[in-house]
């Protein structure tokens, strides 16, 4: 992996995992990077990041934690490592918009032991809500969605097993029986006179 500035090889170098068996920490920061990058835009190559997307992994990995580093910094940052006429980071300006933050994030270490447990934070992580929708099955929703518990005119359109009666269920249908349309006793004048 070229980076033009050299950092990520300086990281990677750096890092224990890295001098011990190879460079799985930056394959695992930029496969999170890419993952986050392409989230909810189909279109997206995952070679730039939006600064949504930055808020959203920021905030889903803790770096975001409300206190030391809010969304104004997260987004302020953003802002400053991006090219000028850019709406998007790329992964060496995020490589430096991590370091910047790790500082930020954990004050009382190191540059290089916080910028080392930011890439631990961030690794492995995956967008949330990936996938469907998946629907809610809460107590309250099962009571609203019950047909059987249903009064006045929502009762009458649906029948004894909660399907819905279509049409029938929502317009009035006209009897010409003679009688106006509420009037209870209809059919009962043949049988007394």
């Amino acid at each position: 992996m070229d980076v033009p500035d050299g950092s990520a090889g300086r990281l990677c170098r750096q890092s224990p995992r890295c001098r011990n068996g190879g460079p799985g920490e930056m394959a695992d920061l930029e496969s999170t990077f890419r993952k986050f990058a392409v989230y909810g835009d189909t279109g997206a190559s995952g070679n730039d990041m939006t600064s949504k997307n930055f808020s959203k992994m920021m905030k889903e990995c803790g770096i975001m934690d409300g206190k030391s580093v809010t969304s104004t910094d997260v987004d302020i940052l953003f802002s400053k490592v991006k090219a000028k006429a850019a709406r998007n980071i790329t992964y060496p300006e995020f490589l430096e918009a991590l370091k910047e933050l790790s500082v930020k994030r954990f004050k009382g270490k190191s540059p290089e032991e916080a910028l080392q447990a930011t890439h631990k934070l961030i690794e492995g992580k995956e967008p949330g809500n990936v996938g469907a929708t998946k629907s809610v099955h809460a107590g309250a929703v099962d009571r609203l969605t019950d047909t059987s518990k249903y009064t006045g005119s929502h009762k009458e359109r649906f029948d004894e097993s909660g399907k819905g009666k279509g049409i029938a269920g929502r317009a009035d249908l006209v009897q010409n029986t003679g009688y106006v349309g509420a009037y209870k006793g209809s059919g009962t004048y043949d049988k007394t006179h």
